[in-house]
């Protein structure tokens, strides 16, 4: 059966709505300004208006007699004397027009005078950095226009710059590293410092643009995330590099906020993560969040080398294999985990030689989070045992063609007790907490976009996905929920994600042998 096509209403009816709404916009700019001096004359007018009904009402009641017979006598004279009505209305229009006139005041043009100090400081400063001495015309030079180098600049109600473009000469070696280091640490100081600024360098151009970028927000809350199978959000940034966001609910609330997603699976080109950070950072923030996300839509192997129970909560859920804090408890975890990795490639390479599709528990994703790992080797080192992390080559390397993902979260002092493997097989990076641009670059391998800040809240940091952009990320709020100092909106939310538990086998046994000893008592009654 050919396929009818649409109406076309339906096929081009957006381009028709759009087309309408920018007729209409346009028709009544165009009948704004036309009506713009009834629309003057009529508001003069009202306010004239309420002026008299105010001198009425201020007026005393023993005076309002001669008020009223003075007005009657100006309006005979008025209507006796030639033209005068005439003349009366022209006065009248005139006082409403002068009245109705827009009083706003008009906006400064330019910088006021704190304001050209301030730009004035910054051109000077960056003079030794700008200009030559075999330059016959600088555009930097002590007490030169500063208009010239700065063609745009804003300010916020304090007086801080939150914009600025600046022209350099050609000459200035924009394509080092060190070069632009010097120029935006002197741009953070004089501008203010406490914020976080993207430099943004068009070398073609000559031009360097300066902007201050807003908080990310900190009140999201753990929650169902509409995402598909193989997805896990791993926080929120700007919409700057993500072209995709997400509803979110905020309480009574629902607002778009745009995502980094990190894809898992078969097709991952990074199938791997590795967190770093500082104590107290929002670590284990994230790797929760990781978990419950991952609970969705397979099984979780946790291993927690801080033995602070911060993943209690999962202990004993469906889906939820283990939650080792032990050194003995770990080898064998991660030794099934290694085991379980090579069956899955096996059962999958013979299901393809046969031509038949990989079996169902093959496919189903088996995620595998460590939380401190460190802690673990030095234990292992000292009573003389294997390192847990050498249990991870197999998954770590392998593990994407067997639905196996790795997750490693560790701080920067024990970062030199991390294996090889974990450092070549972890594509996917995230830094939280406050941190050098030394170590930034070091873990995520590029440069941050933008300055990174002292004091930062938890869970603020960098991501980085494969060779693409550092995003700025914010976590969503996933605190513990046995945790007294959690508030009751992030309790219960992390605890309406978490999986009802499991029963144990044993129980279910005991349970069944209880009942099978009261049927027998009762038939013998």
């Amino acid at each position: 059966m050919a396929r009818r096509p649409l109406p076309r209403i339906l096929s081009n009816g957006s381009a028709q709505i759009a087309r309408s709404r920018e007729l209409a916009r346009t028709a009544a700019d165009s009948a704004t300004d036309v009506l713009h001096p009834l629309i003057t004359i009529t508001r003069g007018l009202r306010r004239l208006a309420s002026a008299g009904r105010r001198r009425w009402a201020d007026t005393p009641k023993d005076k309002r007699g001669p008020l009223l017979f003075l007005v009657a006598s100006v309006v005979l004279v008025v209507a006796l004397v030639p033209y005068g009505p005439l003349l009366a209305v022209i006065v009248l229009m005139a006082a409403a027009a002068w009245h109705g006139r827009d009083r706003t005041p008009p906006a400064p043009e330019g910088p006021d005078e704190s304001q050209t100090k301030r730009l004035q400081s910054l051109y000077e400063a960056l003079v030794p950095y700008f200009s030559i001495a075999e330059d016959p015309a600088p555009l930097f030079a002590h007490g030169g226009d500063w208009e010239k180098a700065f063609p745009a600049h804003e300010f916020d109600g304090a007086g801080r710059i939150t914009h600025l473009a600046v022209r350099y000469p050609a000459y200035f070696t924009d394509g080092e590293a060190d070069s632009r280091a010097r120029i935006e640490q002197l741009l953070t100081a004089k501008s203010g410092r406490g914020r976080e600024y993207r430099f943004e360098w068009d070398e073609e151009g000559n031009q360097l643009t300066v902007g201050v970028l807003a908080p990310l927000p900190t009140d999201i809350a753990a929650q169902r995330f509409v995402t598909a199978p193989g997805e896990t959000v791993l926080g929120f940034t700007d919409p700057t590099h993500v072209h995709r966001t997400l509803p979110l609910t905020h309480g009574t609330e629902q607002r778009d906020v745009p995502p980094v997603v990190w894809r898992t699976g078969i097709r991952s080109t990074e199938p791997n993560l590795l967190v770093m950070g500082q104590p107290g950072s929002g670590t284990s923030t994230l790797l929760r969040s990781i978990a419950l996300q991952a609970l969705q839509y397979g099984d979780v192997l946790i291993v927690e080398g801080g033995g602070t129970g911060e993943y209690a909560c999962l202990t004993g859920r469906d889906g939820v294999l283990a939650v080792e804090c032990g050194l003995t408890g770990t080898l064998a975890s991660l030794e099934w985990a290694s085991q379980e990795t090579e069956r899955r490639l096996i059962a999958a390479n013979h299901a393809r030689q046969s031509g038949h599709p990989a079996p169902d528990d093959t496919r189903r994703p088996l995620w595998i989070i460590l939380d401190r790992p460190s802690a673990f080797a030095h234990l292992a080192a000292a009573d003389g045992r294997q390192d847990p992390q050498s249990l991870l080559q197999v998954p770590l390397r392998h593990g994407r063609a067997a639905h196996v993902t790795v997750v490693v979260a560790d701080q920067f002092d024990s970062a030199d007790a991390l294996s090889d493997a974990v450092r070549q097989h972890t594509r996917a990076r995230v830094v939280l907490g406050p941190a050098t641009a030394a170590q930034l670059e070091a873990v995520l391998g590029a440069p941050p976009p933008t300055t990174p800040i002292a004091q930062v809240p938890p869970g603020r940091g960098y991501a980085r996905l494969g060779s693409g952009p550092v995003h700025r990320l914010q976590v969503p709020a996933t605190p513990d929920p046995y945790d007294d100092a959690t508030s009751d909106a992030d309790r219960q939310a992390v605890l309406a994600l978490l999986p009802p538990r499991t029963t144990p086998a044993d129980a279910v046994e005991t349970v069944a042998t209880e009942a099978v000893v009261e049927a027998a008592v009762a038939e013998t009654s």
